[in-house]
């Protein structure tokens, strides 16, 4: 196919993309399914997957970019080794959400949607991920923690970072925010 020119040397990666779609019927409608995959396959949703996709699926490039930036899970960078969502939703934010952000934010050196830069960490957010009864929550490598404090999320931060790097200084200080 023409659309696998968009890549500079053969990727087999390319290959799982083209079954889901191919499963898919190669139906516009399967588009969320197919870029679940194609972050899955990839790690993230690259400028040149998402026109593979758009033109394997015969739309326009600006309906898969609209679709993959809309939805929080979906990235166009790559993300970090481990990944932090501090979850914004009304209920979690009454009960402190901001400040566990701006905890991670001075702790990481980053801002919210940025990752640390040996690649560590991804800070984000998200509007509500659907935990408000255990606010505020935040998901650390796709596990809900809830009744989270500034204190509790940095420990959780600081244990990724040790392991990371054992016996060598922390990426970052491990004193208080």
């Amino acid at each position: 196919m023409a659309e696998k020119a968009l890549f500079t040397k053969p990727d087999k990666r390319l290959k799982v993309l083209d079954a889901t779609m191919k499963r898919h019927q190669y139906r516009p409608d399967a588009l969320i399914e197919i870029l679940h995959k194609a972050q899955g396959t990839f790690g993230y949703l690259e400028a040149d997957v998402l026109n593979y996709v758009a033109r394997s699926l015969k739309i326009p490039l600006s309906r898969v970019y609209g679709v993959a930036t809309f939805y929080h899970l979906f990235t166009l960078k790559p993300g970090g080794a481990h990944t932090c969502v501090v979850c914004l939703g009304t209920a979690c934010y009454v009960k402190g959400s901001g400040k566990i952000q701006a905890a991670l934010e001075q702790r990481l050196g980053i801002r919210a949607g940025e990752t640390t830069p040996g690649g560590e960490v991804s800070l984000l957010t998200a509007h509500c991920i659907g935990a408000c009864g255990i606010a505020p929550a935040v998901v650390f490598d796709n596990q809900t923690a809830g009744q989270q404090t500034p204190e509790m999320a940095l420990a959780r931060l600081d244990e990724w970072l040790k392991a990371a790097s054992p016996g060598s200084p922390p990426l970052v200080s491990v004193g208080g925010p």
